[in-house]
């Protein structure tokens, strides 16, 4: 059975990144990074967007563009706790039940992606959603790179057990790197965010494990590769050389 289902798309970017300051204004084909990754949140056409920032030229950016965005505080511990201080100004009613959660920094995120976010929170039973792809040898051994550990329910869908930047599990080449995307329930976020970090999130610096530390069920689904991400210099730069190769492919 779906249940009630109004859905909005928050996108969190903040300013002050430590491995790339300034990081959803740089350009990539000639436009700031927030610009294409909401571009793609509006074409998944599936509910209004929105940039929760804590600087004003992002939030300028999206506005010039017709877009909307909402100013945040400076000081959140995660993205999440950014995307409800948004929630609660954009619906100080409550009529929103899901948030889908993207991130400023996958300038190649499909439409596909917060579609499919929608899909696991409407038909499971479940406190929030995310989702894998999988992790090659290379990508296994790079800290960077978020790896889960599942217990699949079928080829698509399984239970999140644990995630880290770690290689695991140990024993077996089917690895799983993490798409940090999320689908939220209002009840799961709002609990989420009332509570300070958890010793593993913090051990980690992976915000997802104080979800898990509290006995929330998180739902993962599978996609076929991850949007390429941008945390250094070297990330940028190769977006910019995946764009620059699509538009000669155009």
């Amino acid at each position: 059975m779906i249940k009630d289902n109004k859905k909005i798309i928050i996108i969190p970017a903040r300013l002050a990144s430590s491995r790339l300051p300034g990081k959803p204004l740089a350009e990539i084909d000639g436009k700031p990074m927030i610009q294409l990754v909401w571009e793609r949140a509006i074409a998944a056409d599936i509910a209004p967007v929105y940039v929760a920032t804590d600087d004003r030229d992002i939030a300028n950016v999206i506005t010039s563009l017709g877009g909307k965005a909402v100013m945040t505080r400076t000081d959140h511990p995660s993205g999440s706790d950014r995307i409800f201080e948004a929630l609660e100004t954009i619906d100080p009613d409550k009529n929103i039940s899901q948030i889908l959660n993207l991130q400023g920094d996958l300038p190649d995120l499909s439409p596909d992606i917060p579609r499919l976010l929608g899909v696991i929170l409407d038909h499971s039973n479940t406190d929030l959603a995310t989702l894998v792809t999988p992790a090659s040898q290379d990508e296994a051994s790079r800290t960077q790179v978020v790896k889960a550990v599942v217990s699949w329910q079928n080829e698509t869908f399984g239970k999140a057990i644990y995630f880290s930047r770690a290689a695991v599990p140990t024993g077996t080449n089917a690895l799983w790197h993490h798409i940090g995307v999320y689908g939220w329930w209002r009840d799961a976020l709002a609990r989420f965010v009332s509570q300070p970090p958890s010793k593993l999130e913090l051990a980690e610096k992976l915000e997802q494990l104080r979800a898990l530390e509290l006995g929330m069920t998180i739902t993962v689904g599978k996609i076929a590769t991850a949007p390429g991400g941008v945390d250094t210099t070297e990330d940028l730069e190769a977006a910019r050389l995946r764009a620059a190769a699509a538009k000669r492919d155009d």
